[in-house]
């Protein structure tokens, strides 16, 4: 009960210090408000920026393996020159891949291009053509939300089809379903046969809402598959229970014999996969974080320094009533908590304006920046914790200086 009563009493004496003097103490909580808005404000965006990440990394396949003519990460000292002499990865290799990897589950030959696709009077240009093989579907995640896939037969002989994403779908078709309607990729009609469910931007780019999908046997006959430009790939997912390692070393060395590498020779292929992406975030998120204790730390210290201004100025307020209380019984931790919980309580005030201003923004601002934008939890028990830590520590000596008061002497000062 003691603890409630100086509690209560402490919220009394620090709404008084927040009234009798508004100037000084809005001046002196503002460097906590700072504070704590910087550092949470720099949490909040690399946390959501991490989230968005991390959530486009997933959608690439954690268990997937991408053979590619280009590493996702350069070896140090590596000539750069011996890249470019690599061969691309072939179609044809697909088939061997599919056969013959025991680990893989699935695999899809695929390429990218930028094409103008049309419909009628309307059209939308540099849209991203992916065409693949028929296992697409079972490598890459996605969802179709009206129409189907290709059947078999349609992606083995190149039928003009094509699932295109839900934004361009309402783009091209206002208010009408596209199932079934002709649409033109760089002057070729294809037919719509389904559209993709709407899962928003992605960071890391390739969305398939803004996405068209073709079979790759059909985009022979309008592009050159084996163009650099258009990073041919083959994408493969491991079996369930198998680990990506284990595919790769599988893989490694049946590229190998499918390139005739002797044992001794470089390897002229790259097998990437999405912890080499998580690898470098970890690290960049390391830095930032660190940066972001830094521009909070200084403006919590400034803030901390006003805390403990307002608490010195209150202690000299009242030293007569301290005094009082003393020569009435009360005990030096009596006095010390007193002033301590009102530390906390100024302090807290701060980081909850702080808090309160974070929360408006990314409410107001999470469009803006073309991701989800979230306060989480984690973030709000930091705000609060910091506070609670800088009340404790700024208003300490006051408090301690405080409880040794000699009571007469106190009582004199007035």
């Amino acid at each position: 009960m003691i603890f409630i009563s100086l509690f209560k009493e402490s919220i009394i004496f620090a709404i008084k210090a927040l009234t009798i003097n508004k100037l000084r103490t809005f001046l002196s909580l503002l460097g906590i408000t700072i504070g704590i808005f910087a550092i949470i404000t720099v949490f909040t965006v690399v946390d959501s920026l991490e989230l968005n990440l991390r959530k486009s990394v997933q959608s690439l396949g954690d268990d997937v393996v991408f053979i590619q003519k280009w590493p996702w990460a350069f070896e140090e000292n590596y000539p750069w020159w011996k890249y470019m002499k690599r061969p691309l990865p072939d179609y044809n290799e697909l088939d061997v891949i599919t056969r013959k990897c025991k680990s893989a589950q699935s695999a899809a030959f695929l390429i990218s291009a930028e094409i103008t696709i049309r419909h009628k009077s309307n059209s939308i240009e540099n849209v991203t053509a992916i065409c693949a093989s028929h296992q697409y579907e079972k490598v890459k995640n996605f969802e179709i939300s009206s129409g189907r896939y290709f059947t078999e037969m349609e992606s083995s002989a190149g039928r003009s089809v094509a699932i295109i994403g839900d934004v361009l779908a309402k783009a091209l078709f206002i208010n009408q379903s596209p199932l079934g309607k002709a649409i033109k990729l760089n002057g070729a009609k294809v037919t719509v046969i389904g559209v993709f469910k709407k899962e928003g931007e992605s960071i890391l780019g390739g969305s398939p809402d803004t996405q068209v999908l073709v079979p790759v046997n059909y985009a022979r006959s309008i592009i050159d598959i084996r163009n650099e430009n258009l990073d041919p790939q083959i994408m493969v997912r491991s079996k369930s229970g198998v680990s990506n390692q284990d595919l790769i070393d599988e893989l490694t060395g049946l590229i190998r014999s499918i390139h005739k590498l002797k044992p001794l020779a470089e390897a002229d292929f790259s097998l990437n996969q999405t912890s080499l992406i998580s690898k470098e975030f970890d690290s960049l998120f390391d830095i930032v974080g660190i940066a972001g204790w830094i521009i909070g730390g200084f403006s919590i210290l400034v803030g901390g320094f006003g805390i403990a201004n307002i608490m010195f100025v209150s202690v000299k307020e009242r030293t007569n009533i301290i005094g009082i209380q003393k020569s009435l019984g009360a005990k030096n931790y009596f006095i010390l908590l007193q002033f301590l919980f009102e530390s906390i309580f100024l302090s807290l005030i701060g980081g909850i304006i702080g808090l309160l201003i974070v929360f408006a923004i990314t409410k107001l601002a999470g469009d803006s920046f073309g991701m989800e934008i979230e306060l989480s939890k984690s973030n709000i028990i930091l705000g609060f914790t910091i506070s609670v830590l800088i009340g404790i520590i700024s208003g300490f000596i006051p408090s301690y200086s405080a409880s040794q008061l000699d009571p007469v002497e106190a009582i004199r000062s007035n």
